[in-house]
C-alpha cells in the first residue's frame, strides 16, 4: 500500500507551488496526511521524506514537536487538556482528574469504544480563559466540571460535534 497516494501527491504538488521552496510545505503537508489517517504514521514520514527530498529526521523532527500532530491512532474526539501555568492555576489538574475517572482512562489511551483519547498538551494559548480543553480542532474555554460533563454528554449522543478528524 502506498503511503502517499495519488491524490495526495497532486495536493502536495499544488501546495508546494506556493512556496519558494517546497520543504517550506512540510507543516502543511503533515496536517494533510493526518487528516487522511487521523495520525501521521512511520512509514508516512518517511515517504513525505523522500517525497520532499528532506532528510527522515527532519520530518520526524517537526512531528515529535509539536503536538498538533498524533503519532498513533486516536479516538474520534481527541481532548487536549492544556497544563500549562495559566490553566493549572485555574484548575487544570482537577479538570483532568474528573476526564480521568469519568472516562476510565489514563492520559495517552482511548475509551474502549474509540470514542475519546484523552491527552495533555503544554499551551493551548488561550490563558485568558483558563482552564481550557481542545477537542479536535475546537476549543472549550473556563472550564468547570459541570461544564465539561455538558460537553462529554453532547458529544457522546451527537449533540455537539467537533471538528477535525
Amino acid at each position: 500500500m502506498p503511503f502517499l497516494t495519488d491524490e495526495f501527491k497532486e495536493k502536495a504538488a499544488r501546495l508546494c507551488a506556493k512556496y519558494p521552496r517546497k520543504d517550506a510545505a512540510l507543516i502543511p503537508l503533515l496536517l494533510e496526511l493526518q487528516k487522511e489517517k487521523g495520525f501521521v504514521a512511520e512509514d508516512a514520514m518517511d515517504a513525505l521524506a523522500k517525497f520532499l527530498e528532506l532528510p527522515y529526521a527532519r520530518v520526524k523532527g517537526v512531528v515529535t514537536f509539536y503536538t498538533m500532530f498524533n503519532r498513533e491512532p486516536v479516538g474520534k474526539y481527541h481532548l487536549q487538556v492544556c497544563r500549562n501555568i495559566s490553566c493549572h492555576m485555574a484548575g487544570a489538574p482537577d479538570i483532568l482528574a474528573h476526564l480521568k475517572g469519568k472516562l476510565g482512562i489514563a492520559e495517552g489511551e482511548t475509551t474502549r469504544d474509540g470514542l475519546f483519547t484523552l491527552s495533555t498538551v503544554e499551551c493551548l494559548g488561550a490563558c485568558g480563559a483558563a482552564p481550557v480543553m481542545q477537542v479536535n480542532d475546537d476549543y472549550f474555554e473556563s472550564l468547570t466540571v459541570e461544564k465539561l460533563n455538558t460537553v462529554l454528554d453532547d458529544l457522546k449522543h451527537g449533540r455537539l460535534r467537533a471538528r477535525g478528524l
